[in-house]
């Protein structure tokens, strides 16, 4: 096992420094002689903050696999976790920005298992042509977004992690800055007009100029060349370190079943993956899963601005198929 481990540390390593020094694009693993060739069509179900990093994992599969083909959705990870538990729509692939929906709303009757496999970072994100552009920072976020006329949104709590982790940031916000009543600022100065179903979906008003900052992941903001503010780390729900503070703000979101409510807690940013039971392509997705946690897989997710978490993490090891059982750690 440990000499399992030390080379999947070794071949990350290189991988990453190709990335890093020699091409913004990289190179796909060719296909070996003893790797058989795969086939068939992936149907993907997948967080907005997915979609570019989402499309560089599919060309970097497909150029290994030319005989696989993907189907991709992207939307909020409530919704599309709900789309399977409620819809009854067939997926192969489940992939929520945060871990805990899949915990919440398809373990045990819709899937089996679960593998954490990246982090990411809340920020406020912005353009040149933004009001207040050229003087807000981590320290008078705040201020900047409650002036008159500033116009700010996020991604609907019910349907997307983006969209109750931006709640919870604000409730954090309060405590860290010493502010009464910022929380309920916030809110007051963000009708529900500005908010929007999942995060990305915010990009094109920001790029238009109908609104002038967003609440986003910073892989997000990273990948469609926005400016945006670096928020403390006691209030960015990225650090481990932070854990019990952030577990201070709690949020009200739409339950499991219809007319019901579920509470999420603050906790660290993580991305979970997982086989839904409907799959079609089971033995297909499992290799993609493989993929996506093995060495190339966590660059492409580097190269993205989400850092991968190496190694990979899930919660009921034995769970997971006796392949995956050998990549991961419980936690």
């Amino acid at each position: 096992m440990k000499q399992r481990t030390l080379w999947t540390f070794c071949a990350l390593t290189l991988v990453l420094a190709l990335v890093a020094g020699c091409s913004p694009k990289l190179v796909p693993t060719p296909i070996t002689a003893s790797e058989p060739a795969l086939e068939g069509k992936l149907t993907i179900f997948h967080a907005g903050s997915l979609t570019v990093p989402m499309k560089a994992l599919a060309e970097a599969f497909q150029a290994r696999h030319p005989g696989v083909t993907f189907e991709t959705e992207a939307s909020g990870s409530n919704a599309a976790a709900r789309k399977i538990s409620e819809l009854g729509r067939e997926a192969d692939l489940m992939m929520s920005a945060d871990y805990t929906v899949i915990d919440k709303l398809l373990i045990p009757d819709f899937a089996d298992w679960n593998v954490r496999f990246a982090r990411n970072t809340m920020v406020v994100a912005y353009t040149d042509e933004s009001l207040h552009a050229d003087e807000i920072n981590a320290d008078n976020w705040y201020e900047v977004l409650t002036h008159d006329g500033v116009i700010y949104g996020h991604s609907d709590p019910d349907a997307d992690p983006c969209g109750y982790r931006t709640l919870l940031v604000w409730q954090l916000a309060e405590q860290h800055y010493n502010v009464p009543g910022l929380n309920a600022r916030l809110e007051e100065h963000c009708p529900l007009e500005n908010v929007r179903p999942k995060s990305v979906e915010l990009i094109a008003l920001l790029q238009s100029g109908d609104m002038d900052y967003a609440w986003e992941y910073r892989s997000v903001a990273v990948q469609h060349g926005l400016k945006f503010v670096e928020l403390p780390d006691e209030i960015n729900l990225s650090m481990v370190e932070h854990t019990d503070f952030y577990s201070q703000a709690t949020v009200e979101i739409a339950g499991k079943k219809p007319g019901t409510t579920m509470t999420m807690v603050g906790k660290p940013i993580v991305y979970g993956v997982t086989i839904p039971r409907n799959a079609l392509s089971p033995e297909l997705a499992l290799e993609f899963v493989k993929f996506l946690i093995g060495p190339e897989g966590q660059a492409i997710m580097e190269q993205q601005g989400q850092p991968p978490i190496v190694p990979p993490v899930a919660g009921d090891k034995e769970a997971l198929p006796t392949v995956l059982q050998l990549l991961v750690v419980g936690d």
